[in-house]
């Protein structure tokens, strides 16, 4: 039983169903939904020449400034390059160069390579689900479409075998009924729509996290709720999903003002972030001594702010010698 049918849920249940499994996935909207299709950035894997995982790492740990859990780091460095390639096996089109065919990378904030893959241009999420989905439908996989899962079952032991929905809306089934199962994948997404203004998609209101609680699971994190970064500002009253100003704007130049046409976000002597412009070897990062790109991004800390190693902010920030930065 796989609940959700974002790119997480889809690929659990290609890959359970290719071991043999037999699976059943169960959506609240249609199987497109969800966050997915909505993503317009690329995903980030080391794919180039002369790129690896562990520079993937280090990039990923120094912009995490101190809040990564360095083991769920290094799977998700270690296993994207191979898991971007089964996307394009499940049918997936990525952005390549027409010469070679191979993959085009860009590099964006927080890479010191080009590893970051696109599908038309800023299409990438919902080429991914088009993928999965027609790869769900084609390998016969049952499918609930606009179900809502109430509670998990579990057995005498304890584990989870199976769940309670209630089916609303169109679909071959309706009404609340529930599906056994020996095991059960949570992939529902985040829970964004518990604010009132959001860039999360209507879907996520958080049903995995409040099955998984209610069920006895551990969560943790959950101050982590993503937004996208810039929103066109419909007024005070505005609620619901807004509209995204893409980052490629910021990107080309673009500031962000005020009312009065004062910038703000630029950085100051209590959070600034440099950001290099050009590639640069690896140097000592002056906060903590220790070998790091050689630009760092400083970040505020309940003693003073902190480099992505941890260490304490110096009186000055070091200069990076080969890299310009802003």
């Amino acid at each position: 039983m796989v609940v959700g049918s974002g790119v997480a849920g889809l690929t659990a249940a290609l890959r359970c169903a290719a071991a043999g499994a037999k699976v059943t996935v169960v959506t609240k909207a249609r199987l497109d939904d969800g966050s997915t299709r909505w993503a317009q950035g690329g995903i980030a894997a080391a794919l180039g020449e002369g790129d690896t995982p562990e520079q993937h790492l280090d990039d990923t740990l120094v912009a995490g400034a101190g809040l990564c859990a360095e083991r769920a780091v290094r799977a998700l460095v270690t296993e994207g390059p191979d898991a971007v390639r089964r996307l394009v096996d499940t049918g997936a089109r990525f952005d390549a160069d027409d010469a070679t065919g191979e993959i085009l990378l860009t590099r964006e904030g927080g890479h010191h390579r080009r590893r970051i893959a696109h599908a038309g241009g800023d299409a990438t999420g919902a080429e991914i689900s088009r993928a999965l989905v027609e790869a769900v439908r084609a390998a016969g996989i049952d499918t609930v479409e606009n179900a809502l899962v109430l509670d998990l079952l579990k057995d005498g032991s304890g584990r989870a075998a199976g769940v309670t929905l209630h089916v609303m809306g169109e679909g071959r089934r309706d009404g609340v009924g529930a599906v056994l199962a020996d095991a059960v994948v949570l992939a529902t997404g985040g829970m964004g729509q518990i604010y009132s203004a959001t860039t999360n998609p209507a879907v996520s209101t958080g049903d995995g996290v409040a099955l998984a609680l209610r069920a006895g699971a551990e969560v943790s994190d959950l101050e982590f709720v993503q937004f996208h970064p810039t929103v066109l500002w419909l007024g005070p009253e505005a609620e619901g999903q807004q509209p995204l100003v893409s980052e490629a704007v910021r990107g080309e130049g673009a500031h962000l003002v005020d009312a009065d046409g004062v910038r703000f976000m630029r950085g100051s002597t209590s959070w600034p972030s440099w950001r290099p412009v050009t590639s640069s070897p690896r140097a000592s990062c002056g906060g903590c001594g220790s070998a790091a790109p050689s630009t760092c991004t400083w970040t505020p800390a309940t003693s003073g702010p902190r480099c992505g190693r941890g260490a304490s902010r110096p009186s000055s920030p070091p200069a990076a010698p080969t890299a310009s930065t802003r």
